[in-house]
Protein backbone atom coordinates (compact mmCIF):
# COMPACT_ATOMS: atom_id res chain seq x y z
CA UNK A 1 0.00 0.00 0.00
CA UNK A 2 1.27 3.45 -0.94
CA UNK A 3 -0.75 6.16 0.81
CA UNK A 4 0.34 9.78 0.81
CA UNK A 5 -1.43 11.13 3.89
CA UNK A 6 -0.39 14.66 2.91
CA UNK A 7 -2.56 14.51 -0.25
CA UNK A 8 -5.81 12.99 0.94
CA UNK A 9 -7.91 15.44 -1.06
CA UNK A 10 -6.50 13.96 -4.29
CA UNK A 11 -7.56 10.39 -3.43
CA UNK A 12 -10.51 8.57 -4.96
CA UNK A 13 -13.39 7.63 -2.68
CA UNK A 14 -12.24 4.02 -2.48
CA UNK A 15 -8.66 4.99 -1.66
CA UNK A 16 -9.92 7.40 0.99
CA UNK A 17 -11.97 4.66 2.65
CA UNK A 18 -8.94 2.36 2.84
CA UNK A 19 -6.81 5.15 4.21
CA UNK A 20 -9.49 6.07 6.77
CA UNK A 21 -9.79 2.49 8.01
CA UNK A 22 -6.01 2.17 8.42
CA UNK A 23 -5.75 5.54 10.07
CA UNK A 24 -8.50 4.89 12.64
CA UNK A 25 -7.00 1.52 13.55
CA UNK A 26 -3.70 3.19 14.47
CA UNK A 27 -5.58 4.73 17.42
CA UNK A 28 -7.34 1.53 18.46
CA UNK A 29 -7.49 0.74 22.18
CA UNK A 30 -6.55 -2.80 21.25
CA UNK A 31 -2.76 -2.60 21.41
CA UNK A 32 -2.24 -5.49 18.98
CA UNK A 33 -4.55 -3.95 16.39
CA UNK A 34 -3.04 -0.50 16.89
CA UNK A 35 0.56 -1.66 16.52
CA UNK A 36 -0.22 -3.65 13.36
CA UNK A 37 -1.99 -0.65 11.84
CA UNK A 38 0.87 1.65 12.82
CA UNK A 39 3.34 -0.66 11.08
CA UNK A 40 1.15 -0.52 7.97
CA UNK A 41 0.98 3.26 8.29
CA UNK A 42 4.77 3.59 8.49
CA UNK A 43 5.25 1.29 5.49
CA UNK A 44 2.63 3.26 3.52
CA UNK A 45 4.35 6.62 3.89
CA UNK A 46 7.77 5.31 2.86
CA UNK A 47 7.01 5.83 -0.85
CA UNK A 48 5.87 9.47 -0.59
CA UNK A 49 8.77 10.32 1.77
CA UNK A 50 11.27 8.76 -0.64
CA UNK A 51 9.70 10.67 -3.54
CA UNK A 52 10.07 13.91 -1.59
CA UNK A 53 13.73 13.21 -0.88
CA UNK A 54 14.52 12.48 -4.51
CA UNK A 55 12.84 15.66 -5.68
CA UNK A 56 14.67 17.69 -3.03
CA UNK A 57 13.92 21.39 -2.77
CA UNK A 58 16.48 24.06 -3.60
CA UNK A 59 18.90 21.38 -4.79
CA UNK A 60 16.34 19.92 -7.20
CA UNK A 61 17.63 20.42 -10.72
CA UNK A 62 21.22 20.89 -9.51
CA UNK A 63 22.24 17.51 -8.12
CA UNK A 64 21.33 14.34 -9.97
CA UNK A 65 19.93 11.68 -7.58
CA UNK A 66 21.07 8.15 -8.29
CA UNK A 67 19.62 5.14 -6.50
CA UNK A 68 22.49 2.83 -5.57
CA UNK A 69 22.24 -0.79 -4.55
CA UNK A 70 22.84 -1.40 -0.83
CA UNK A 71 26.50 -1.45 0.17
CA UNK A 72 27.67 -0.61 -3.36
CA UNK A 73 30.20 2.28 -3.32
CA UNK A 74 29.34 5.39 -5.33
CA UNK A 75 32.19 5.47 -7.84
CA UNK A 76 32.11 7.92 -10.74
CA UNK A 77 34.55 7.77 -13.65
CA UNK A 78 36.16 11.11 -14.37
CA UNK A 79 35.94 10.98 -18.17
CA UNK A 80 36.40 14.75 -18.36
CA UNK A 81 39.88 14.46 -16.81
CA UNK A 82 42.72 14.71 -19.32
CA UNK A 83 46.44 15.34 -19.07
CA UNK A 84 45.97 18.82 -20.49
CA UNK A 85 43.69 20.02 -17.71
CA UNK A 86 45.21 18.14 -14.76
CA UNK A 87 46.11 21.33 -12.93
CA UNK A 88 42.55 22.67 -13.26
CA UNK A 89 40.65 19.60 -12.13
CA UNK A 90 39.40 19.08 -8.59
CA UNK A 91 36.36 17.48 -6.98
CA UNK A 92 34.55 17.95 -3.67
CA UNK A 93 32.59 15.54 -1.52
CA UNK A 94 31.22 15.56 2.02
CA UNK A 95 33.15 12.90 3.97
CA UNK A 96 30.51 12.38 6.67
CA UNK A 97 27.47 13.94 8.27
CA UNK A 98 28.19 17.43 9.55
CA UNK A 99 31.74 17.46 8.16
CA UNK A 100 33.39 20.19 6.09
CA UNK A 101 33.48 19.25 2.37
CA UNK A 102 36.71 17.54 1.35
CA UNK A 103 38.83 18.18 -1.74
CA UNK A 104 39.89 15.39 -4.11
CA UNK A 105 42.38 15.41 -6.95
CA UNK A 106 42.31 12.00 -8.62
CA UNK A 107 43.11 10.54 -12.01
CA UNK A 108 40.38 8.20 -13.14
CA UNK A 109 37.49 8.05 -10.66
CA UNK A 110 35.97 9.69 -7.61
CA UNK A 111 34.34 7.80 -4.72
CA UNK A 112 31.55 9.83 -3.13
CA UNK A 113 31.13 8.91 0.57
CA UNK A 114 27.58 8.25 1.80
CA UNK A 115 26.35 8.83 5.33
CA UNK A 116 23.18 8.32 7.32
CA UNK A 117 20.65 11.11 7.92
CA UNK A 118 17.88 10.35 10.43
CA UNK A 119 14.70 12.06 11.59
CA UNK A 120 11.70 11.37 13.84
CA UNK A 121 8.37 12.91 14.81
CA UNK A 122 5.44 11.97 17.06
CA UNK A 123 2.00 13.29 18.01
CA UNK A 124 -0.86 12.60 20.44
CA UNK A 125 -2.74 9.38 19.75
CA UNK A 126 -6.07 11.14 20.20
CA UNK A 127 -5.61 12.83 16.82
CA UNK A 128 -5.71 9.37 15.22
CA UNK A 129 -8.85 8.36 17.14
CA UNK A 130 -10.58 11.58 16.10
CA UNK A 131 -9.49 11.18 12.47
CA UNK A 132 -7.64 14.51 12.45
CA UNK A 133 -6.21 14.20 8.96
CA UNK A 134 -4.82 17.71 8.86
CA UNK A 135 -2.75 17.27 12.02
CA UNK A 136 -1.16 14.02 10.85
CA UNK A 137 -0.59 15.34 7.34
CA UNK A 138 1.20 18.38 8.73
CA UNK A 139 3.32 16.15 10.99
CA UNK A 140 4.42 14.09 8.00
CA UNK A 141 5.26 17.26 6.06
CA UNK A 142 7.51 18.31 8.95
CA UNK A 143 9.05 14.82 9.03
CA UNK A 144 9.86 14.99 5.32
CA UNK A 145 10.96 18.61 5.64
CA UNK A 146 13.64 17.67 8.17
CA UNK A 147 15.28 15.38 5.63
CA UNK A 148 14.97 17.92 2.83
CA UNK A 149 16.48 20.72 4.94
CA UNK A 150 19.50 18.56 5.73
CA UNK A 151 19.91 17.66 2.06
CA UNK A 152 19.66 21.30 0.98
CA UNK A 153 22.26 22.31 3.56
CA UNK A 154 24.77 19.59 2.66
CA UNK A 155 24.30 20.07 -1.08
CA UNK A 156 24.91 23.80 -0.90
CA UNK A 157 27.85 23.41 1.46
CA UNK A 158 29.44 21.17 -1.17
CA UNK A 159 28.79 23.74 -3.92
CA UNK A 160 30.18 26.62 -1.88
CA UNK A 161 33.32 24.70 -0.94
CA UNK A 162 33.90 23.82 -4.60
CA UNK A 163 33.46 27.47 -5.57
CA UNK A 164 35.85 28.73 -2.91
CA UNK A 165 38.49 26.16 -3.89
CA UNK A 166 38.68 27.59 -7.43
CA UNK A 167 40.09 30.81 -5.94
CA UNK A 168 38.26 32.86 -8.60
CA UNK A 169 36.08 35.70 -7.37
CA UNK A 170 34.26 37.92 -9.86
CA UNK A 171 32.97 41.40 -9.05
CA UNK A 172 31.92 44.57 -10.83
CA UNK A 173 34.47 47.05 -9.53
CA UNK A 174 32.53 49.99 -10.99
CA UNK A 175 29.28 49.17 -9.16
CA UNK A 176 28.06 50.43 -5.80
CA UNK A 177 28.71 47.83 -3.08
CA UNK A 178 25.70 45.56 -2.66
CA UNK A 179 24.16 46.45 -6.04
CA UNK A 180 23.48 43.68 -8.55
CA UNK A 181 24.36 44.80 -12.08
CA UNK A 182 24.07 43.33 -15.54
CA UNK A 183 27.82 43.86 -15.96
CA UNK A 184 28.41 41.38 -13.13
CA UNK A 185 26.45 38.77 -15.09
CA UNK A 186 28.53 39.53 -18.16
CA UNK A 187 31.79 39.22 -16.21
CA UNK A 188 30.70 35.92 -14.66
CA UNK A 189 29.80 34.52 -18.10
CA UNK A 190 33.17 35.52 -19.52
CA UNK A 191 35.15 34.24 -16.53
CA UNK A 192 33.32 30.91 -16.59
CA UNK A 193 34.11 30.53 -20.28
CA UNK A 194 37.77 31.47 -19.96
CA UNK A 195 38.36 29.12 -17.03
CA UNK A 196 36.33 26.08 -18.05
CA UNK A 197 39.18 24.36 -19.89
CA UNK A 198 39.50 23.42 -23.53
CA UNK A 199 39.01 25.73 -26.50
CA UNK A 200 36.24 26.91 -28.82
CA UNK A 201 35.89 23.45 -30.39
CA UNK A 202 35.85 21.49 -27.11
CA UNK A 203 32.57 19.55 -26.69
CA UNK A 204 30.53 20.11 -23.51
CA UNK A 205 32.63 23.14 -22.64
CA UNK A 206 31.58 24.87 -19.44
CA UNK A 207 29.30 27.91 -19.55
CA UNK A 208 27.23 29.89 -17.08
CA UNK A 209 23.60 28.75 -17.16
CA UNK A 210 22.23 29.60 -13.69
CA UNK A 211 22.98 32.35 -11.19
CA UNK A 212 21.77 32.00 -7.59
CA UNK A 213 21.43 35.11 -5.41
CA UNK A 214 19.57 36.59 -2.47
CA UNK A 215 16.14 38.12 -3.13
CA UNK A 216 17.52 41.60 -2.45
CA UNK A 217 19.92 41.25 -5.38
CA UNK A 218 17.09 40.18 -7.67
CA UNK A 219 15.02 43.17 -6.56
CA UNK A 220 17.89 45.46 -7.58
CA UNK A 221 16.86 44.79 -11.18
CA UNK A 222 13.64 46.72 -10.58
CA UNK A 223 15.72 49.74 -9.60
CA UNK A 224 18.08 49.71 -12.57
CA UNK A 225 18.60 53.17 -14.01
CA UNK A 226 19.00 54.23 -17.62
CA UNK A 227 22.66 53.22 -17.42
CA UNK A 228 21.56 49.62 -16.89
CA UNK A 229 18.53 49.33 -19.19
CA UNK A 230 16.60 51.43 -21.68
CA UNK A 231 13.20 52.92 -20.83
CA UNK A 232 11.18 50.20 -22.61
CA UNK A 233 13.06 47.42 -20.80
CA UNK A 234 12.73 49.23 -17.48
CA UNK A 235 8.97 49.52 -17.90
CA UNK A 236 8.71 45.77 -18.63
CA UNK A 237 10.71 45.07 -15.48
CA UNK A 238 8.58 47.50 -13.45
CA UNK A 239 5.27 45.82 -14.34
CA UNK A 240 6.61 42.24 -14.17
CA UNK A 241 5.24 39.92 -11.49
CA UNK A 242 7.44 38.25 -8.90
CA UNK A 243 9.29 35.31 -10.41
CA UNK A 244 8.92 36.53 -13.99
CA UNK A 245 12.27 38.37 -14.06
CA UNK A 246 14.18 35.19 -14.63
CA UNK A 247 17.07 35.76 -17.02
CA UNK A 248 19.77 38.20 -18.10
CA UNK A 249 21.89 37.47 -21.18
CA UNK A 250 20.38 33.97 -21.28
CA UNK A 251 21.49 33.19 -17.70
CA UNK A 252 18.68 31.92 -15.45
CA UNK A 253 18.35 33.98 -12.27
CA UNK A 254 17.27 32.10 -9.14
CA UNK A 255 16.68 33.81 -5.79
CA UNK A 256 17.30 31.90 -2.55
CA UNK A 257 16.39 33.15 0.92
CA UNK A 258 19.51 31.41 2.23
CA UNK A 259 21.74 33.72 0.18
CA UNK A 260 22.14 37.42 0.94
CA UNK A 261 23.83 39.55 3.56
CA UNK A 262 23.70 37.87 6.99
CA UNK A 263 21.92 34.75 5.69
CA UNK A 264 22.73 31.07 6.22
CA UNK A 265 24.83 30.30 3.14
CA UNK A 266 26.52 33.69 3.18
CA UNK A 267 27.58 33.09 6.79
CA UNK A 268 28.85 29.60 5.91
CA UNK A 269 30.95 31.13 3.12
CA UNK A 270 32.58 33.73 5.37
CA UNK A 271 32.60 32.11 8.82
CA UNK A 272 33.17 28.41 8.10
CA UNK A 273 35.02 28.44 4.78
CA UNK A 274 36.86 31.64 5.81
CA UNK A 275 36.39 33.09 2.34
CA UNK A 276 36.23 36.77 1.54
CA UNK A 277 34.57 39.06 -1.00
CA UNK A 278 35.91 41.86 -3.13
CA UNK A 279 36.70 45.12 -1.33
CA UNK A 280 33.58 46.73 0.19
CA UNK A 281 31.26 44.01 -1.23
CA UNK A 282 28.67 42.58 1.15
CA UNK A 283 27.31 39.34 -0.33
CA UNK A 284 27.97 36.58 -2.85
CA UNK A 285 26.19 35.13 -5.85
CA UNK A 286 26.81 31.58 -7.05
CA UNK A 287 27.01 30.68 -10.72
CA UNK A 288 26.59 27.11 -11.95
CA UNK A 289 26.94 25.29 -15.22
CA UNK A 290 23.93 22.98 -15.45
CA UNK A 291 24.11 22.48 -19.21
CA UNK A 292 25.42 18.95 -18.69
CA UNK A 293 24.45 16.65 -15.82
CA UNK A 294 28.02 15.48 -15.41
CA UNK A 295 29.30 17.04 -12.21
CA UNK A 296 26.76 17.42 -9.37
CA UNK A 297 25.80 13.98 -8.06
CA UNK A 298 23.70 12.72 -5.14
CA UNK A 299 24.03 8.95 -4.65
CA UNK A 300 21.45 7.33 -2.36
CA UNK A 301 22.33 4.01 -0.74
CA UNK A 302 19.39 1.63 -0.81
CA UNK A 303 15.88 2.72 0.09
CA UNK A 304 14.60 5.21 2.64
CA UNK A 305 13.65 3.32 5.81
CA UNK A 306 10.64 4.42 7.87
CA UNK A 307 9.34 2.68 11.01
CA UNK A 308 6.69 3.25 13.66
CA UNK A 309 7.80 3.65 17.27
CA UNK A 310 5.79 1.12 19.36
CA UNK A 311 7.21 2.39 22.66
CA UNK A 312 5.27 5.64 22.43
CA UNK A 313 1.95 3.88 23.05
CA UNK A 314 2.39 3.96 26.83
CA UNK A 315 2.59 7.76 26.55
CA UNK A 316 -0.60 7.86 24.42
CA UNK A 317 1.40 9.01 21.44
CA UNK A 318 2.26 7.69 18.00
CA UNK A 319 5.33 8.47 15.97
CA UNK A 320 7.56 7.46 13.09
CA UNK A 321 11.31 7.56 12.61
CA UNK A 322 13.60 6.75 9.76
CA UNK A 323 16.85 7.34 7.98
CA UNK A 324 18.39 7.60 4.54
CA UNK A 325 21.96 7.02 3.42
CA UNK A 326 23.14 9.54 0.86
CA UNK A 327 26.05 11.68 -0.26
CA UNK A 328 26.91 14.73 -2.35
CA UNK A 329 29.70 15.30 -4.80
CA UNK A 330 30.87 18.03 -7.15
CA UNK A 331 33.01 16.12 -9.61
CA UNK A 332 34.44 19.20 -11.34
CA UNK A 333 34.86 22.51 -9.52
CA UNK A 334 35.02 24.34 -12.85
CA UNK A 335 31.22 24.03 -13.01
CA UNK A 336 30.97 26.51 -10.10
CA UNK A 337 31.90 30.18 -9.94
CA UNK A 338 31.37 32.78 -7.19
CA UNK A 339 30.81 36.47 -7.63
CA UNK A 340 30.41 39.26 -5.09
CA UNK A 341 28.44 42.48 -4.98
Amino acid sequence: MNIDFTKLEEMSEQEREVAMATFLETGSKDVVVAQKAQETFAAAIKGPIRSGLLSGDIIHGIFTPEQMKPDVPAIYPVDLFTAGNANDFAAYTIPNEGRIPQRHVEGDYITVPMYSVGNAIDWLLKFNRNARWGVIGRALEVFEGGFVKKMNTDGWHCLLAAGVDRNILVSDSDATAGLFTKRLVSLLKLTMRRNSGGNSATPNRGRLTHLFMGPEALEDIRNWGVDQADDITRREIFVAKDGSINSVFGVNLVDLDELGEGQEYQNYYTDVLSASMASNDVEIVVGLDLSNKDSFVMPIDGDVEVYNDPYLHREQRMGVYGWANLGFGCLDTRRVIIGSL
